[in-house]
């Protein structure tokens, strides 16, 4: 048993430990129970939890599944105990490969918990490919899906709703425990509407690969808005979405339908130089991530620094962000033993500083990182 002493305790004001025992939380309060750790001066939240992430620190996991396990090992540094590892529109092969690297945990592995797959494409459309090879997308069909299962290892897949036979894949995706999210998306309005309806509940980088906005053509971010059981994925580095954008998203969802992803790229944790992302070459610079073409490709963004930004661009507590980094996608997964501080959830925290800056991360009660 052991206690982290003496922290603020985010949305518990009345406690300053945390009791962690076995992997669990056993107590909120302010009591010291077996062996105390101080930490005094910082703010203890629940872990981060990163639903889109395409890699980090010079690793693609879609260039080279087996990275995964390198990657997580290094997510604590930003305060993520668990994640989404994502693969971009890619052969059959590719997402087969991945979900054997999945299924071959390392006996030895310490480190943020990869919940599945996020598989972004190949089903999406060809009007808003981003930075995915246009080649390489693929109508929805029955065979396509073959395997994409919660169990084989496939936690969410990104497709466009308004493609021929989506319908039929959604539906089937939901019900082998597959969460949906509408993106890379030229869906109108009543289109990703009727998507909600078959079980879409999630959309993927808002405002970003899907048709924009108009005051008599909502589309998709119109629907989105409009629809109050859809959670928006946002990537908010001020250059995938602006200032006074994340501003308007944050008044319309607030932080209960808005979760803070990274969608980041190999030079996450890095800095600028020459990387890849699936097939594409990118050039970082400035921190801006572009492939030849000078279309983003993923972002170089950490989820900590994610978090620290709707802060300065909203106003927004530190705790309302930090939910929308850690409660937020927990929801979207449906898990109720992460994301959140209470007795009897898993112990993923993550420890703050006062200037949000990321001091500690505990995964299953363990601590696998300091500052």
């Amino acid at each position: 048993m052991t206690t982290l002493a003496g922290a603020r305790i985010a949305d518990a004001p009345e406690a300053s430990a945390i009791t962690v025992r076995d992997g669990r939380i056993t107590a909120i309060d302010d009591h010291i129970d077996g062996d105390r750790i101080d930490v005094s001066g910082l703010t203890v939240g629940p872990g981060l939890i990163d639903l889109q992430t395409n890699g980090a620190y010079g690793e693609d996991f879609t260039d080279d599944p087996t990275s995964i396990w390198r990657v997580g090992a290094r997510l604590p540094e930003q305060g993520v105990t668990a994640f989404l590892p994502t693969i971009i529109t890619s052969p059959p092969e590719t997402i087969h490969a991945a979900q054997k690297v999945l299924a071959g945990r390392p006996a030895d592995y310490r480190g943020a918990e990869p919940l599945g797959l996020h598989l972004e494409g190949p089903m999406i459309s060809p009007h808003r490919p981003g930075v995915h090879d246009p080649s390489l997308i693929r109508q929805p069909s029955s065979e396509m899906i073959e395997g994409w299962t919660a169990q084989a290892g496939v936690a969410m897949v990104t497709l466009a709703p308004e493609l021929e036979k989506a319908g039929t894949v959604v539906k089937a995706l939901v019900v082998a425990g597959v969460v949906v999210s509408a993106g890379h998306s030229a869906a109108d309005y009543e289109q990703a509407m009727t998507g909600f309806g078959w079980g879409i509940t999630a959309a993927t980088h808002l405002f970003n690969t899907m048709e924009p906005f108009h005051h008599r053509s909502p589309g998709l971010i119109g629907a989105v808005f409009d629809h109050p059981g859809v959670v928006a994925g946002m990537i908010v580095d001020g250059i995938h979405t602006h200032p006074a954008t994340v501003r308007a998203a944050w008044k319309l969802l607030g932080p209960t339908r808005l979760a803070l992803v990274t969608d980041s790229m190999a030079a996450a944790g890095l800095g600028d130089g020459e990387y890849v992302i699936g097939s594409s070459s990118v050039h970082v610079v400035d921190g801006r991530a572009s492939d030849s073409n000078r279309r983003l490709a993923g972002s170089t963004l950490t989820l900590d620094q994610a978090v620290r930004n709707p802060v300065e661009f909203t106003g927004c507590t530190a705790d309302q962000a930090v939910a929308a980094a850690s409660s937020v996608p927990a929801q979207v997964l449906g898990l109720d033993d992460r994301g959140r501080l209470s007795v009897g959830g898993r112990a993923d925290l993550a420890m703050f500083d006062s200037s949000m800056r990321v001091a500690a991360t505990m995964v299953g009660g363990e601590m696998v990182w300091r500052s």
